[in-house]
């Protein structure tokens, strides 16, 4: 058994000890490579590995847990400390991390009037039983009882979010309550007002930023009082959202700023692997507009997301080897790379043609939005007949998010988008109205320049909305409820009886690839790859429009034509020897035909 104090200082076993950790999400990597990373952030000097815990992902449905493959949390824990790192553990129900709502269960928002990360019961009491099972599982990896980890954290920026400090004193009290013996830290953004509305008594506050250390620490100082300094999120690089023209990169005197961390404290590089946010999982940000984050967490972290070792690693060992031994370490896990050429399409089955065999619909009066049709992440299919209108002029959804293909008599309509969803879509003039035009004079405006869509009486009217990813950061977190949570109007009145079709697409092998195709519309497209040897991969879509990518009915993400990646990568411990199925959903009705399998990324 051993003993972690914050002092002066962090003490281990009575001695001071320095803190040099780098960020791993277990959760981000295919635990066949958990070794590897491990091994290498080792070998960079580094003493522990930090991540968070994604509520989410580890309670996907309420009471049902999932702690297997790659959530294993245990076996992550006792691999780094099989390798002799300490590990921190961030188990507070939010994380951020560029993740689906922050780490937040979307099953929250079913509920009405759901508050999140305040002092609301119906909030605190999901978050009690989601620790009576999270906890007695981390607790008996605490130092204290002869494990590894040495922190834990209460609340993730949280001075970022809110001013509750009861809701912070309740997140403390139940960790306490649960077994948690390890000391307790904060961490906010290095302002006065963030570490004040975020700082709880009994944990010791930390900084995240990523630049101007010695400024950042001399506002934190006051915070920490008379103990240590510490940077729990050292930013060394960024994310990616889709159109943002190009793959970000980090500060380029992070090395500096690294000694200036060892110099005066202590440190959590973030990221030391980003990893890939597979799935539907990835985050999105909303400031002046929603920019959902790419299939990739590359971060331009120190590893890339695919492992490899970079210049910015080496620059940060050099760096570490003046203030901790370099330990000598052999690699022992063997990754290798190959392309393995272009695949042409096989079969294909259109997604209309499809969705009897994938989901079970859900009917109602009103449109209903994805939460409250128990569905927390993909696309949903609204689907209505249209008997008493003769045509259809203008049309607005009420209440939706995120991104709107709409079909009428199964022939493409609009597109709508982030904000184009909050206006009328004008059917004339190609486009959402502009404000000024709403309350024009009739011949005012924009110029007409195409017709009203007609049909005959009881033609359907499809519209598949896409979570895109909800937001994980700033109060629209509480308003992330996905499909159409309003209604629909057409042509200025409301449009009822509607069946709704959820697509979490969890379910790839139930499709029936001979039910039938309409070029130009939502679609699944299957190919074979026959692998000899299984390598690590990284698969382009040229010509493909947006969608995700299956294989082996395992969700890689997304891609999107519009980058910056253009790249998804597949671990090879993904891929089996001998046939592989790849299904790809494309929304746009723009299938390339072919795919092409590289050795190498492009993330813009």
């Amino acid at each position: 058994m051993g003993k972690f104090e914050i002092k002066d200082n962090f003490y281990l076993d009575g001695k001071p000890f320095r803190v040099i950790s780098g960020s791993i999400h277990y959760f981000r990597v295919v635990p066949e490579y958990w070794r590897d990373r491990l091994e290498k952030l080792r070998a960079m000097g580094c003493n522990t590995v930090e991540s968070y815990i994604p509520w989410n992902m580890h309670e996907p449905q309420k009471g049902e847990f999932c702690f297997k493959g790659m959530l294993d949390l245990v076996r992550f824990v006792r691999l780094a400390q099989e390798l002799g790192l300490w590990v921190i553990l961030r188990p507070s129900p939010y994380i951020c991390a560029e993740w689906e709502l922050g780490g937040l269960p979307a099953w929250l928002l079913r509920e009405d009037n759901m508050r999140l990360r305040a002092y609301y019961e119906p909030f605190l009491r999901h978050v009690r039983e989601y620790y009576d099972v999270l906890l007695p599982m981390i607790t008996p990896l605490q130092i204290t009882e002869g494990g590894p980890v040495i922190l834990m954290q209460a609340e993730n920026e949280y001075g970022y979010y809110g001013d509750d400090t009861r809701y912070m004193e309740a997140i403390r009290d139940m960790m306490l309550e649960r077994g948690v013996t390890v000391p307790l830290i904060t961490s906010d953004g290095p302002f006065e007002e963030a570490l004040g509305c975020g700082a709880v008594e009994g944990a010791h506050p930390t900084g995240n930023f990523g630049s101007r250390t010695k400024e950042r620490f001399g506002v934190l100082a006051p915070y920490a009082k008379s103990g240590p300094l510490m940077c729990a999120e050292f930013w060394v690089g960024w994310f990616d959202h889709w159109g943002n023209g190009g793959h970000m990169h980090g500060n380029p005197d992070s090395p500096q700023d690294l000694d200036d961390m060892l110099a005066m404290g202590h440190v959590n590089i973030y990221m030391f692997e980003g990893g890939t946010n597979f799935g539907f999982m990835n985050g999105s940000n909303y400031y002046d507009e929603l920019t959902p984050d790419v299939t990739s967490y590359d971060y331009d972290a120190l590893l890339t997301e695919a492992g490899d070792i970079t210049p910015k690693y080496k620059a940060f060992q050099d760096v570490i080897g003046r203030y901790a031994p370099l330990p000598e370490v052999t690699f022992s896990t063997p990754v290798r790379r190959r392309a393995y050429g272009e695949l042409a399409v096989s079969e294909r089955v259109g997604l209309l043609e499809s969705l009897d065999a994938l989901c079970t619909p859900v009917t109602d009066t009103f449109p209903v939005c994805m939460e409250k049709c128990g569905q927390s992440y993909g696309y949903i299919l609204y689907h209505s007949e249209l008997r008493k209108e003769k045509n259809i002029e203008r049309i607005r959804l009420w209440g939706a998010n995120d991104r709107a293909n709409i079909f009428v008599d199964k022939k493409p309509l609009a597109v709508l988008y982030d904000r184009e969803l909050t206006g009328e879509y004008d059917v004339s003039a190609g486009r959402v109205k502009k404000a000024e035009d709403v309350n024009a004079p009739a011949g005012e405006g924009q110029e007409r320049r195409h017709a009203p869509v007609t049909f005959e009486a009881g033609a359907p009217i499809d519209i598949l909305v896409e979570n895109m990813g909800r937001v994980n950061f700033g109060p629209l977190m509480e308003r992330q409820r996905k499909g159409i949570e309003g209604c629909v109007q057409i042509n200025g009145h409301m449009h009822y009886n509607w069946t709704m079709y959820p697509l979490p697409l969890d379910n790839i092998a139930a499709l029936d690839f001979s039910g039938g195709y309409t070029p130009g519309l939502p679609a699944f497209y299957r190919f074979t790859l026959d692998v000899d040897e299984a390598a690590d991969t990284f698969l382009e879509l040229p010509g493909w429009g947006k969608g995700c990518v299956f294989l082996n009915g395992f969700n890689l993400g997304r891609f999107w034509e519009i980058g910056p990646q253009k790249r998804l990568y597949i671990p090879a411990p993904l891929l089996e020897q001998g046939k592989n199925e790849i299904v790809v959903f494309e929304t746009e009705g723009k299938a390339g035909g072919k795919l092409v399998f590289c050795d190498e990324p492009d993330i813009g």
